[in-house]
């Protein structure tokens, strides 16, 4: 009985609190002294003299016009850029006869925007162009110049609508199917 009073007594009676001992720091008054002594004797540093250049009058910027079209073919995706210029075609910094491997399909799919421009109407074109092959690649910059070219010349656009250059063939591959060796070609059958 008694021990259980005992505990009754501690679990009511105020905690105590700790007493604590903090060791109060005296100023180091010499280092203080030393440290005013040395900033006293060094001098003060002047800023440094900056030299304004005179600048010179920009040139002002000549604002080239460019227009912008996008093509797609197949997983070929290209970006193009339409300028006023002599008649330069570059597709992924390379001349495009180049790039297309100067096969004369390749050529005249790209070309055949350009061609239907009469007038000497010239542009300057560059192209970014990825994904796909090569022939899909051909078939996605002609769609982007006939979208600049729309963009540049409104009166063209119906005669590109009429030609199918603003129509982006929506032929794809299809998807394999499963049991299948691709999307529809069975595996062989052997009878015996």
């Amino acid at each position: 009985m008694a021990e259980e009073e005992k505990k009754k007594a501690k679990k009511t009676a105020a905690p105590k609190k700790k007493a604590t001992t903090r060791a109060v720091k005296k100023p180091k008054v010499k280092e203080e002294v030393k440290e005013a002594k040395i900033k006293a004797e060094v001098p003060p540093v002047a800023p440094p003299v900056v030299h304004h250049a005179v600048r010179k009058p920009k040139a002002p910027k000549v604002k080239v016009e460019r227009f912008y079209g996008t093509g797609r073919r197949k997983e070929a995706k290209a970006k193009v850029w339409l300028s006023r210029g002599e008649g330069k075609i570059m597709v992924n910094e390379r001349p495009y006869e180049d790039y297309f491997c100067k096969r004369p399909v390749l050529l005249n799919i790209v070309n055949k925007p350009l061609v239907l421009l009469q007038g000497g109407i010239k542009f300057n074109i560059d192209a970014e162009v990825f994904g796909g092959g090569v022939p899909s690649q051909a078939d996605a910059v002609r769609m982007g110049i006939a979208r600049a070219v729309v963009l540049a010349l409104p009166e063209k656009h119906q005669q590109f609508r009429t030609l199918g250059l603003l129509t982006r063939d929506p032929r794809e591959k299809e998807r394999k199917k499963y049991g299948l060796k691709r999307a529809r070609r069975a595996f062989q059958y052997t009878k015996r």
